[in-house]
């Protein structure tokens, strides 16, 4: 046998079904043939009658899927060559849908009241009145769900749960998955204690029905989630509002989100032959994001049309890490979008995240008694924990660093996520505390006065330079602060003096929380991205209440003078005076 070609034809096999499987056509987003695929999406968002695609894909029929499409149809057939006017598609569209908000029905939240205990705690007169107003905007961000959305589902791309929400605010007028999570810790230091636990009862809802919880409320999310923070809203609402029937009763479905993440977002990698199991984001969706569908239609168009499949996933994935773009994902030439490659990066946040995950449900089967159940998380914890440090330690930087399957090497950029090992508590050696915040020191991250910077890279996207984003913020203050370091304590706290200044800077100047901010300048939102910055905002309102809650009676709204590891930081001027 002539060894040399069957080898070659063998070789030449695995390459054609290896190119297949990474060019193959992969299913839309949902099934939907109005909300994530077919022609009235693609005619309607191309024809860009809304100045944000999203507009579109959140409005109701008014009339079932099959008239609409019939209807549709026939505008296509009586159009030259497949192309439609654009004032039939305003025409159709006007009497064919409905404005977005119509889904909901009005709701106050009845568990609210003015005065939650907190709110006593803080010293500052000026920074209580605001933590007042803060509170006082979980009644205009509470969201019902309408009857007719669980009637008639398919008239909406709103997926019904059945408990009122707070939502983000300006364009997110549905819920959110990670955006919970401060949203939820907020929610119970104003003792609304009702709300917090009827949305993770909407999130248990959507495990049970979806096998997982995705991005936000609407099917054109349902190939995707975000961040898995579930069984930590339960921590926090059991820390506040123990109930162990509560738990004992969803426990099982906390396992069942856990199992998702274990079986569909996981990798193995290789390091120093050993392999370790870690996880990562990776969504095997097709076609453009419904959402924003002309602008990554219009994207791809740069690329060969074999190519477009593996993009239009690598977008969702990243939209999926909830990092929404951001050069952190970019391995190419052209650092944009086109070099996306966030299915081949082992993210540091996402396995801290799980990591936290693992301790808790640990903890939670403890409690309830059931010693196997918790054996199995502890075990899979110490794995983790050796994992995380095998894996995404840099010795040399003293921190952890994303790391490429497919690059095989480390990101070396500074992102606040390298150091979100501390806040899920997921290392083992208490050397690295000390180590990780020099790292902190020598990154430049803290010369900036409003905060610490998504990234050093100013690409442009909304996840970079000089956004600084409020769940980021948090992430790194509670790790620095829930260690036995005095460095990083003071660290953490300059870090939410300076972030507490620069909310409440900007609330003053435009009497309205944004959901990023820029690190520069006197107090103001950041920018860049794909749509406008958004008012409301519901996670950046979680934060603001849990850092004055936490630092109750240090944080101030006056120009104070805080040192730092042999540096005099004035705040709000930021005048740095070394020590000599």
């Amino acid at each position: 046998m002539d060894w040399t070609r069957w080898l070659l034809s063998l070789f030449g096999i695995f390459c054609i079904l290896h190119k297949n499987i990474h060019t193959a056509d992969l299913p839309p987003p949902c099934d939907s043939d109005i909300y994530c695929t077919g022609d009235i999406l693609h005619h309607v968002q191309l024809a860009k009658i809304f100045t944000d695609d999203k507009h579109f894909v959140d409005m109701g029929l008014t009339d079932s899927p099959a008239k609409v499409l019939e209807r549709f149809q026939g505008i296509l057939n009586t159009s030259l060559g497949g192309q439609v006017d654009r004032e039939r598609i305003i025409q159709f569209v006007n009497t064919s849908f409905t404005h977005p908000g119509t889904e909901f029905d009005d709701w106050y939240p009845p568990d609210w009241h003015e005065s939650p205990q907190f709110l006593s705690h803080i010293t500052d007169k000026q920074l209580r009145s605001w933590a007042s107003d803060l509170h006082d905007l979980w009644k205009s961000l509470g969201r019902k769900i309408s009857q007719n959305v669980k009637d008639q589902p398919d008239r909406h791309s709103q997926i019904y749960v059945p408990n009122p929400v707070i939502v983000p605010g300006g364009r997110f007028i549905e819920f959110y998955y990670w955006d919970s999570y401060w949203v939820i810790n907020g929610l119970l230091l104003s003792e609304m204690y009702d709300t917090a636990r009827g949305m993770i009862e909407n999130f248990l809802y959507m495990v049970d029905n979806y096998g997982f919880i995705p991005n936000g409320g609407r099917v054109y999310y349902l190939n995707r989630s975000q961040p898995p923070f579930l069984t930590l809203m339960m921590e926090s609402y059991m820390a506040r509002h123990s109930n162990m029937t509560f738990l004992r009763e969803n426990i099982n479905l906390l396992k069942k989100e856990y199992d998702f993440w274990m079986t569909k977002r996981n990798i193995s990698v290789e390091q120093n032959g050993r392999s370790y199991t870690l996880n990562r984001y990776n969504v095997l969706a097709g076609g453009p994001r419904p959402e924003s569908y002309s602008k990554d239609y219009e994207m791809a168009l740069k690329l060969a049309e074999d190519a477009k499949p593996s993009f239009y996933a690598e977008l969702k994935s990243a939209a999926e890490s909830g990092w929404d773009f951001s050069s952190r994902w970019f391995y190419g030439s052209t650092n944009s979008l086109l070099d996306t490659q966030t299915r081949s990066v082992i993210p540091v946040d996402l396995n801290a995240i799980l990591c936290r995950v693992e301790r808790m449900l640990a903890k939670f089967y403890t409690d309830l008694g059931m010693p196997a159940e918790a054996s199995k998380f502890s075990t899979a914890l110490d794995q983790r924990i050796e994992a995380v440090q095998a894996v995404l330690w840099e010795e040399s930087l003293g921190t952890w660093l994303d790391y490429n399957i497919k690059e095989t090497r480390k990101n070396r950029n500074f992102y606040p996520t390298n150091l979100t090992p501390l806040w899920a508590s997921c290392y083992t050696d208490s050397a690295v505390v000390d180590k990780a915040v020099s790292y902190l020191e020598s990154s430049g991250a803290l010369s900036y006065k409003n905060g610490l910077p998504t990234s050093l890279k100013d690409t442009g996207e909304q996840w970079d330079f000089p956004n600084a984003w409020p769940p980021l913020q948090h992430m790194v203050i509670e790790g620095l602060e829930k260690t036995e370091s005095k460095k990083a304590k003071d660290a953490a706290f300059l870090l939410a003096q300076k972030w507490v200044r620069a909310n409440y800077e900007a609330y003053k100047k435009y009497k309205a929380m944004f959901e990023k901010y820029d690190v520069q300048g006197d107090g103001k939102p950041g920018g860049g991205g794909e749509y406008e910055v958004q008012l409301g905002f519901g996670w950046t309102n979680g934060v603001i209440l849990q850092l004055l809650d936490l630092y109750r009676s240090r944080i101030t709204s006056s120009a104070i003078s805080i040192s730092f590891s042999g540096i005099l930081f004035t705040l709000p001027f930021l005048i740095i005076t070394f020590w000599i």
